[in-house]
C-alpha cells in the first residue's frame, strides 16, 4: 500500500469515528490565523452545520500552552484543531485528557506521535507526505469534511486558496492539492486559464499592475507609471477610458492577447521572457474586478482578515455570506495601510543595530511593539523576498506580544539550499532555553520569555554562523 492509500485509509477511519459522536455533543473548534487557517475553520463551520451539530469556533495567532490550559476549562466535549495542534500534541494530551481531540495538520510534527482513543492525529506527515508542499491544513480539513458528507464537494475550491496562500503553488499543484483542485473544476467552483501572473489583475489599474511588477521584471516599465501609460497607449491600449483607470478585465481579448504579445518581446533579453504566464485559479460566481474572483487575492484578503483580528469576516466570505465579504473586502485598506507601517519601520531601521543587527548570513528584526504582533511573520516573509538579499540569508524578527511574552518568526531569503530547516533550528533552540515552536522547514516560529530575549538571539546567531556558515552557503549556489 502506497503512502497515500494509508493516509486516506487514516481519513477514512477518522470520519467514521467522528460520525459515531453524539450529534448533541458541543464541539470546539481552533484555528489558526492565517488564510489557510482561515480556510480550515470554514470548511469545518459549514460540514458541522450540515450535520447539525453544535459547535463554537475560535481563532488564534499560536496554539500556546496558556489557551490549551484556558480550553481545559470549557465544558465541551470535543475539540477540533484544525491548521495547527500537531506541535503541540504533548500539552494536548496533557490538559485536554478527557476529552476527544482531532487534530487536522500539515504542519512538521515534533517527536512525539499520540494517536489513542481520544486523540486522532491526521496529518500528511504520518505518511512521509510532505505537508509543507503537498497538502495545506485548509486540505487536509477538506478530505476529511468531503468524507463526512459528499455534498461538502462544494467547498472544494476553498482549499485551493488555503493552499495558495501557503506558497503550495508553483506553475501548478503537487498530488493531493491537484486531487481536490481536480474536484473543484469539476464541480465548477474553479477555473483554471492560463494568463498573466501578476498579483492585482483583478483589482488593480492596469497601468498600476504593470508598474509595480518587480518579479518577474519587465525591462522599461516596472518601477515607473508614466512609462507603463505610455508603453500601453504605444500598443494601442487606452490606460483609461475618460478618467478612469481600466482594469485587466476591461480590455477586449484581442487587448489581452496584444498586451501580452508585447510584455514577452519587452521581455526578450531576459533568460524566460514568458515566465510572466501562469496558471490563474478563478472563482466561478465571484465578480470580475473583485478581491474574491481571483484565489490569490482571495487569499490576501483572508490573511488581512485574520492579521487584524477579523477572522469572522474572512470565515463569512468564504461561505460567501454578503455582508461579511463585503465588511472582509474593506478591511484591505486597513491591512494594506499596517503593511506599508510595518515595511516603513524596516526602511527606517536599517542603520540602526538596536534594532536590526545585520551578520554575514542573518538580519535580526527587532520591532518591539512598533508593527501589529500579528504582523511579525508577515514583515519577516517580505523581507525574505527582498531579491537584493543573497540567497540563504537568515531574517529572524522578534516581537512582543500583549501577553507580555515574545513572538519570533523566522524565515530564509531567496532559499536555493534544501538543506536549511529553520523549523529545526526554532526547535533546537525551544529545547535548550525553553518557550514554545513550531512552523515548517522554510517557515517557523516560536514564543519565548522576554527575558530570554538576548540569548534566544545569541544561540539562533551561533546555528546560523557554525552550522551553515556564509562559505558553505556561497559553495552551494556557485554548485
Amino acid at each position: 500500500m502506497d503512502k497515500y492509500s494509508e493516509f486516506y485509509n487514516l481519513l477514512d477511519e477518522k470520519t467514521r469515528l467522528f460520525k459515531d459522536i453524539p450529534k448533541e455533543k458541543n464541539i470546539r473548534v481552533i484555528s489558526h490565523l492565517d488564510s489557510d487557517g482561515i480556510c480550515a475553520a470554514s470548511i469545518i463551520t459549514k460540514a458541522l452545520i450540515r450535520e447539525n451539530r453544535p459547535h463554537s469556533v475560535s481563532i488564534v495567532s499560536q496554539l500556546k500552552e496558556n489557551i490549551i490550559q484556558e480550553l481545559s476549562n470549557e465544558k465541551y466535549d470535543v475539540f477540533i484543531f484544525t491548521d495547527l495542534g500537531s506541535g503541540q500534541i504533548e500539552l494536548i494530551d496533557k490538559y485536554l485528557k478527557d476529552k476527544t481531540i482531532f487534530i487536522l495538520d500539515h504542519h512538521e510534527i515534533n517527536d512525539a506521535i499520540i494517536d489513542n482513543e481520544k486523540i486522532h492525529h491526521i496529518n500528511p506527515h504520518l505518511f512521509k507526505i510532505n505537508g509543507s508542499k503537498e497538502i495545506s491544513g485548509s486540505g487536509v480539513v477538506y478530505l476529511f469534511a468531503e468524507k463526512i458528507n459528499d455534498e461538502n464537494k462544494d467547498l472544494s475550491h476553498i482549499p485551493i486558496i488555503g493552499a495558495i496562500g501557503d506558497n503550495q503553488e508553483n506553475e501548478g499543484f503537487e498530488f493531493l492539492n491537484n486531487q481536490i483542485l481536480s474536484t473543484a473544476i469539476a464541480n465548477k467552483k474553479i477555473n483554471v486559464e492560463k494568463g498573466l501572473k501578476f498579483f492585482g489583475l483583478e483589482t488593480k489599474p492596469l497601468y498600476k499592475v504593470l508598474s509595480n511588477c518587480t518579479e518577474p521584471v519587465i525591462p522599461g516599465i516596472s518601477g515607473d507609471d508614466q512609462k507603463t501609460i505610455d508603453f500601453l497607449e504605444s500598443i494601442d491600449i487606452s490606460p483609461f477610458i475618460g478618467n478612469k483607470a481600466r482594469k485587466f478585465f476591461n480590455l477586449t481579448a484581442d487587448e489581452k492577447e496584444k498586451l501580452i504579445s508585447a510584455l514577452i518581446i519587452k521581455r526578450n533579453n531576459e533568460e524566460n521572457p514568458e515566465d510572466i504566464l501562469g496558471n490563474l485559479y478563478l472563482i466561478e460566481g465571484e465578480s470580475d474586478g473583485m478581491p474574491t474572483k481571483d484565489a490569490r487575492e482571495f487569499s490576501t484578503l483572508l490573511n488581512a482578515c485574520g492579521r487584524l483580528n477579523r477572522s469572522s469576516l474572512g470565515i463569512g466570505a468564504c461561505l460567501n455570506n454578503h455582508n461579511m465579504k463585503k465588511k472582509a473586502i474593506e478591511s484591505l485598506k486597513d491591512y494594506k495601510r499596517e503593511i506599508m507601517n510595518s515595511i516603513n519601520w524596516y526602511d527606517r531601521n536599517k542603520k540602526d543595530t538596536d534594532k536590526i543587527i545585520t551578520g554575514d548570513n542573518y538580519i535580526i528584526l527587532k520591532p518591539k511593539d512598533q508593527i501589529l504582533e500579528t504582523l511579525i511573520g508577515t514583515l519577516t516573509s517580505i523581507v525574505s523576498r527582498n531579491k537584493k538579499i543573497t540567497p540563504n540569508t537568515f531574517i529572524m524578527s522578534l516581537a512582543e506580544l500583549e501577553d507580555g511574552n515574545m513572538k519570533v518568526s523566522i524565515r530564509i531569503a531567496n532559499c536555493d539550499n534544501d538543506t536549511i530547516d529553520v523549523n529545526g533550528i526554532v526547535k533546537e533552540i525551544t529545547d535548550f532555553l525553553g518557550g514554545e515552536s513550531g512552523g515548517h522547514k522554510m517557515a517557523a516560529g516560536a514564543i519565548i520569555d522576554p527575558e530570554l530575549e538576548d540569548d534566544f538571539i545569541a544561540k539562533a546567531i551561533n546555528i546560523f554562523e557554525t552550522k551553515y556558515p556564509k562559505e558553505i552557503i556561497i559553495n552551494e549556489i556557485d554548485d
